[in-house]
């Protein structure tokens, strides 16, 4: 998901780390301020929580990708170390900053909206059709990034942006689709909220959709020394 020569493992994460910050400040605090000015209208707060969550990817793929490809992501940073494109090591690394930075993120937009910074979620978010819901978010997450990286590595940035946009809205979830802002989530009162006893059964369904992702596109996206190459013309 990177480029061979990749910049030095200290930029890389500082990238990662500045991503998850952002991603999950958005996420949290877009979904507080959603709900205080919505009156409670659910819809119209989703409507809000999604249009920054997407808009925010984009700037952040499109700023971080070219350092560190701005994964923000537990399961995005699995698949790579699976497909040998980041150091199994590193993949480590990434995972940790990712959660770390992204929590302090989350602590963050508590503090902007003067609510206290330690929270638990309460709400919750369980059974099969929820975990179906976050299984098949992560599959479409995955798969958009390797075929759009294989293809289109020009349009990763809008991709993702516009997939989980949709993905909001299609999936039962509202697509959490990464375990580092599930975590971070469960952290939070607020309308992003989880309660924390839903989230290991939400992490394995994105980690079991990213399998299943990375095993289809190596059939859909095979790598281009996989490729034949087409037969010469005889003469």
């Amino acid at each position: 998901m990177q480029d061979t020569v990749q910049p030095p493992l200290a930029r890389r994460l500082a990238a990662e780390g500045v991503g998850a910050f952002f991603l999950f400040a958005t996420v949290i605090g877009s979904g507080i301020m959603a709900e205080n000015l919505s009156r409670g209208d659910g819809a119209v707060a989703l409507l809000a929580n999604t249009v920054a969550t997407g808009a925010i990817l984009f700037v952040l793929i499109a700023m971080l990708g070219p350092v560190s490809g701005a994964h923000m992501n537990p399961a995005v940073s699995l698949v790579a170390a699976l497909r040998r494109d980041l150091a199994w090591r590193d993949a480590a690394a990434y995972a940790l900053v990712q959660l770390a930075c992204g929590i302090a993120g989350a602590w963050a937009a508590h503090l902007m909206f003067e609510l206290p910074a330690l929270q638990l979620g309460v709400k919750p978010r369980t059974g099969l059709g929820q975990w179906i819901g976050e299984a098949i978010a992560t599959f479409g997450l995955i798969l958009t990034i390797l075929g759009t990286v294989r293809h289109r590595p020009e349009w990763v940035a809008p991709s993702v942006a516009l997939y989980i946009t949709a993905a909001y809205w299609f999936t039962s979830s509202t697509s959490f689709a990464n375990p580092a802002i599930t975590v971070a989530r469960s952290l939070s009162d607020s309308f992003a909220g989880i309660a924390p006893a839903d989230v290991p059964a939400f992490v394995v369904a994105q980690l079991t959709g990213a399998m299943l992702a990375a095993l289809l596109a190596l059939f859909l996206f095979p790598r281009r020394e996989e490729v034949s190459p087409p037969a010469s013309p005889s003469r």
